[in-house]
């Protein structure tokens, strides 16, 4: 048993554990390891809850708190299922990113778990660890398919696009997980805040919407602000909430080819988004989409986190399966209310 790997995932512990694994000296076989393992779970984790979704779920005795007990056993079960051997994808994970049975591993693997551990940030780390995560997933769909003999050398032909793409997004999100949990806020996401919080608090007059749920979802389809659509000369949309350009939308546009998701599968199409000549437009048209549109008439005035983040789901707002989990997790974490904490 590794040091390291969490055993309850109910364990507040855990974290601090793997960055203590990180941060120390001739530990660096054990960090990746444990750092393998837990991305294994959270990977069965997916697995499960995509399960647990195409169940038809009409019992009497089904109910939110029901529902909540049953994810957290499945995120026991999860972890318990990546011990021992578990899938082979933490051994897999655990060889790309340089670990090895004896003598220290690659500085590439070691070092991005180490700025980790000490800043709390992913950056650059986080964009070639995911890439890593691609290679890995298709190394291991070979091992799978022919056990007995050693991997070939992965090419991007191995693995279907869609697996990758959905792989990748969600050891994105288990960094920004560790980077949220490490109370690292940046001055970048700050500044974000800071910026759009007024035009928030107005479009909040008019829709009934808590400010920091709109800055949490415009958060999340921009990353913070770093992540708009630009233009080709590098000009930003300023288009905080991805709202597509219709039939009806005369201003400019910008074209992109997105991820999108049908029946569980990811696919890319090219689409054609509003660009807004300031923050506060963007803001002013989303407050006219929630309340011109009926389909989100459940969602005005909403205050709870959980049923906001849902109710736009369930109007398709957006078609990614994991949307209001993720939004109700940045409305919910640390880093929304520390910068929130400083502006009020």
């Amino acid at each position: 048993m590794n040091a390291g790997v969490q055993l309850n995932a109910l364990d507040p512990n855990a974290l601090g554990e793997l960055k203590r694994l990180a941060r120390s000296e001739g530990q660096s076989n054990e960090a990746l390891r444990a750092a393998s393992k837990q991305f294994e779970a959270l990977f069965m984790q997916m697995l499960l809850k995509s399960m647990r979704d195409a169940t038809p779920s009409n019992s009497l005795l089904d109910s939110d708190q029901t529902r909540m007990y049953q994810s957290m056993l499945d995120q026991q079960l999860a972890l318990n299922l990546s011990q021992g051997r578990g899938t082979g994808l933490a051994d897999t994970l655990f060889r790309q990113l340089g670990g090895k049975d004896e003598g220290a591993a690659a500085a590439g693997g070691v070092d991005a778990l180490a700025a980790l551990a000490r800043t709390g940030q992913g950056g650059k780390d986080g964009e070639s660890l995911a890439g890593v995560i691609r290679g890995a997933a298709r190394s291991a769909a070979a091992r799978r398919a022919a056990p007995d003999r050693a991997a070939a050398p992965a090419t991007a032909d191995d693995a279907p696009a869609a697996g990758s793409v959905v792989l990748e997004a969600r050891f994105k999100e288990a960094l920004e997980r560790v980077r949220e949990a490490g109370g690292a806020v940046s001055d970048k996401v700050r500044g974000f805040v800071a910026e759009v919080w007024p035009h928030a608090v107005e479009a909040s007059k008019r829709t009934g919407i808590p400010p920091a749920f709109m800055v949490a979802q415009a958060a999340l389809e921009t990353g913070w602000g770093e992540k708009q659509l630009r233009h080709a000369d590098g000009s930003p949309s300023r288009n905080l909430f991805n709202i597509k350009a219709g039939s009806g939308w005369s201003g400019r546009t910008v074209d992109r080819a997105v991820t999108e998701y049908a029946d569980g599968r990811a696919y890319t199409e090219a689409a054609r988004f509003r660009s807004y000549s300031s923050y506060a437009e963007s803001f002013r048209d989303y407050a006219e989409l929630m309340t011109r549109s009926p389909r989100y008439a459940g969602v005005l005035g909403q205050t709870d986190a959980g049923s906001f983040a849902r109710g736009l789901q369930d109007a398709g707002y957006a078609t990614d399966p994991q949307y209001a989990d993720k939004l109700t997790r940045i409305i919910g974490g640390t880093t929304l209310r520390t910068v929130l904490a400083g502006i009020g």
